[in-house]
């Protein structure tokens, strides 16, 4: 695991300073990107603690490409003329999880079976922190990362959902099950729509990588697998909008 990250995006830069301030390296920004900031987050106290460094557009650029380098991604021009070096987000394993669940009587859990793609990881965790989602869940194989892109597109969801990173997500699913947690897969080509299954305190919901779906591992241990049925001529969806409608009518 890298010792900093990149975080780019007002939004998820505000998010971070508010949620763990602690973890806040350096603050990097022009004058203008800095008053756009206080002026669109309305954060202004907050920031009195930290080491905010002011510099051209050109050095801004500059600097982000070595960052970049130095925690070994493809550099992208910095949006809105600010970025913050953090701390990597704390990730968890599954002994927390399991005690999540024997200490909370309800609660939301998101299963990410190979969804590598970044946006499309970063879309789904920004809607799960919108409905609640207490953790996302996914194999240390074919995880989809974090950093500086995962960070803007998912403004700010990152501080409030949890990622678990487990050896065997097929394990790990299975054993979900043990501690009375509610499985439901969703697969286009499943052949029930759900209607008759009952929202549980305590569900979880497996979504499948976009192009071939959930693995075979994976689809053998849930408990529920249900299909999105479309109304009209295209049949599927992207995974991220999938996931949006799965949220909507089980984790409500």
């Amino acid at each position: 695991m890298r010792d900093l990250d990149l975080i780019v995006g007002i939004h998820s830069i505000a998010e971070a300073i508010l949620c763990r301030p602690d973890s806040v390296r350096k603050i990097i920004a022009t004058d203008e990107g800095l008053r756009d900031f206080k002026k669109k987050t309305r954060l202004n106290k907050e920031l009195k603690d930290h080491d905010i460094k002011i510099v051209s557009s050109h050095e801004l650029q500059k600097t982000a490409e070595t960052f970049y380098k130095e925690i070994e991604l493809s550099y992208q021009r910095v949006p809105s003329q600010i970025f913050m070096v953090v701390d990597p987000v704390e990730t968890y394993d599954l002994a927390w999880l399991y005690e999540e669940l024997e200490i909370n009587k309800s609660y939301k859990i998101l299963c990410l079976d190979q969804v590598t793609d970044v946006h499309n990881a970063a879309a789904i965790m920004r809607t799960a922190a919108f409905y609640g989602v207490d953790c996302v869940l996914t194999g240390a194989k074919g995880h989809f990362g974090t950093g500086p892109s995962f960070a803007r597109i998912a403004s700010g969801a990152i501080e409030h959902v949890k990622i678990v990173i487990c050896s065997s997500l097929p394990k790990a699913i299975t054993k979900l099950k043990e501690n009375g947690v509610t499985v439901i897969g969703f697969s286009e080509h499943a052949s029930e729509d759900g209607d008759g299954l009952v929202k549980t305190e305590k569900m979880a919901l497996v979504l499948g990588a976009e192009d071939v779906g959930m693995s075979n591992a994976v689809e053998r241990v849930v408990e529920h697998k249900v299909a999105i049925k479309p109304l009209g001529k295209i049949k599927s969806l992207n995974v991220s909008v999938a996931g949006a409608i799965a949220m909507e009518r089980w984790l409500k």
